[in-house]
């Protein structure tokens, strides 16, 4: 596999291998459960890592709505047919139970030497048979951990994984935990040979997604290579995001419309409850919608943004889409993919060139924010104290300040600066600056004339403004390259 369909993953890989040194130190099995949304590249990372360690190993790749036996007859076959040892060894009986399952795996895995064994999308099994839990938990400590093997668990399902891993599971304390996230956006300038403000819209698009970040041809524009999928209907940048939302709300419920909601705009819990109800004059009542949000947050799928300031704020929280690639799924591609469909692919164009500029302007500032963030350990960074960036705005959403850098959250006790985002083909100007000025005076904590300015603008700043900190797509970029 080349370097250039594989990039990133430094920390990961960093991870699974002092995990693997550990076993090779003390000759006992250790687990690890890593979690991550659909199409992060989960699989592909562990494929990668079993490949280089040079070891012997199995993937088993559990399949939703399979029964236990069909799942646990699979799992025997994968292992049968791995390069594990005592792969022959195994049966060809099919298992009564999990006990009996692990049992015969056991009888593949060698005693003297350090394999990996890989169980892949480990929800799936848990949705169809609830006692697995308890017998793996049972197996484990009987047989598997007396053997050197690497146990390595994996599930796109986030709120089940850190579940199975919660101290009242039967598996608490018996692996560690990873999250596999998105590419960041230097790795997906990577993946797609662009830089600058291309590779952010790139990865705005792609959501740092490594399968759609491949769909990319090098060097493309976003509007180039948006016009080019919209001609093939089948693009994985339409059926990825059909594939996430089915997989992982199956039912076309309210969740579902709540999710759609929020996806093309409405951000509110009031707007939110008017989109996703019945009708206009019908909202979705607290009852209905507070739980669904508060599923959709565990799930990963939504973020809740509160205001930041030094006193407890009045606005509420906004929700959004957490990824952009969902986002901009729902807000465009699914309407897009429908004209494709039916054979108008300058239909579907023009709905995403009519939303672009809009919809790139909200979308690049949970970016810049976590790029703030990320910055803070870089020697140049003059507020590396901040080590929590958001927003603030009133009740009345005037104004809406883009920046707010402090110290702790919700509450903080400091603010270091405050600041605007403009992504917009013009300059940030006087006009943007007096206007931030006005603003940030309004925000509890900030001091005019002590609390720094920051300006994060796409074209760069009009000449005569001057601000603390001043950055484009470059810099965005640069806050990852360490």
């Amino acid at each position: 596999m080349s370097d250039a369909h594989f990039v990133g993953r430094r920390r990961e890989f960093k991870a699974l291998r002092s995990h693997l040194e550990r076993i090779e130190r003390w000759g006992e099995g250790v687990a690890v459960a890593i979690r991550g949304r659909r199409q992060v590249g989960k699989s592909h990372l562990v494929e990668r890592f079993c490949q280089e360690s040079g070891l012997p190993y199995a993937v088993f790749q559990a399949d939703q709505g399979v029964s236990p036996t069909q799942s646990m007859t699979r799992l025997l076959e994968s292992v049968r047919n791995s390069d594990l040892p005592g792969a022959q060894n195994i049966a060809r009986a099919v298992p009564d139970d999990w006990h009996e399952t692990f049992r015969l795996l056991a009888t593949a895995i060698p005693d003297d030497s350090p394999s990996i064994l890989v169980i892949d999308e480990l929800p799936w099994l848990f949705q169809r048979d609830q006692r697995l839990e308890g017998m793996l938990q049972t197996e484990w400590d009987r047989r598997l951990k007396k053997k050197p093997l690497f146990l390595i668990l994996v599930g796109s399902d986030i709120h089940m994984m850190r579940a199975f891993l919660g101290y009242d599971r039967p598996f608490y304390g018996r692996a560690a935990e990873m999250q596999v996230r998105p590419l960041n956006p230097t790795e997906t300038a990577a993946l797609t040979g662009l830089a600058g403000p291309d590779a952010i819209d790139a990865h705005l698009i792609t959501g740092g997604f490594p399968g759609l970040c491949r769909t990319w041809k090098q060097g493309s524009t976003a509007e180039e290579y948006v016009a080019e999928q919209c001609e093939l209907p089948e693009s994985p940048l339409f059926t990825v995001g059909a594939q996430m939302v089915s997989s992982e709300f199956p039912a076309p419920d309210r969740t579902r419309q709540v999710l759609a909601a929020i996806g093309h705009g409405s951000r509110t819990f009031s707007n939110i409850a008017k989109v996703a109800g019945a009708s206009p004059t019908e909202p979705l009542s607290s009852g209905s919608l507070t739980p669904i949000l508060h599923r959709l947050i565990e799930k990963g799928a939504v973020a809740a943004d509160e205001p930041l300031s030094t006193r407890p704020g009045n606005g509420g929280k906004l929700f959004r889409i957490a990824d952009s690639y969902l986002r901009l799924y729902h807000s465009v591609l699914v309407d897009a993919h429908a004209d494709s469909r039916r054979g108008r692919p300058d239909l579907a164009y023009a709905r995403f060139e009519r939303q672009w500029t809009s919809w790139r302007g909200r979308a690049i500032e949970p970016l810049v924010r976590e790029a703030l963030v990320v910055a803070g350990i870089h020697e140049a960074f003059p507020w590396p104290e901040a080590t929590e960036v958001g927003g603030w705005w009133p009740r009345s959403f005037d104004p809406e300040i883009d920046l707010v850098g402090a110290d702790r959250r919700p509450v903080a006790k400091h603010l270091f600066y405050t600041g605007s985002i403009k992504w917009l083909g013009r300059p940030f100007d006087r006009r943007d600056y007096e206007k931030l000025v006005a603003g940030s005076s309004r925000v509890p904590g900030a001091v005019p004339g002590e609390t720094d300015l920051a300006v994060v603008s796409l074209a760069g700043v009009a000449d005569g403004v001057e601000a603390d900190l001043v950055w484009g797509p470059d810099d965005l970029l640069q806050a990852w390259a360490a």
